[in-house]
């Protein structure tokens, strides 16, 4: 009996020696919900070391203020606008 497809555990996109970075909150934003804590690994698929390592970068850009800290912060807080790769046309 062949195996359907199944979806991989883990993200393709974040190699299991990639660092996140306090400094890159566009990128850590992805890993916090609308009401500011941070997604599960169930929910985010990266491995058990690198979720430890996002929730620690996510709190030390929190304490700097480049990502927001709470619910209240939410809609008043300045969201990081992510970089397109596409060139901006009129």
């Amino acid at each position: 009996m062949l195996k359907k497809g199944r979806r991989s555990k883990f993200r393709p996109e974040y190699p299991a020696d990639f660092k996140f970075d306090y400094k890159d909150p566009a990128t850590l934003y992805r890993f916090i919900m609308e009401g500011g804590k941070i997604i599960p690994s169930r929910i985010s698929k990266v491995s058990n070391s690198q979720q430890r390592h996002v929730a620690a970068q996510v709190k030390v850009a929190r304490n700097l203020a480049l990502l927001p800290s709470g619910t209240d912060a939410y809609d008043t807080f300045r969201r990081p606008e992510p970089i397109s790769p596409k060139p901006f046309e009129i």
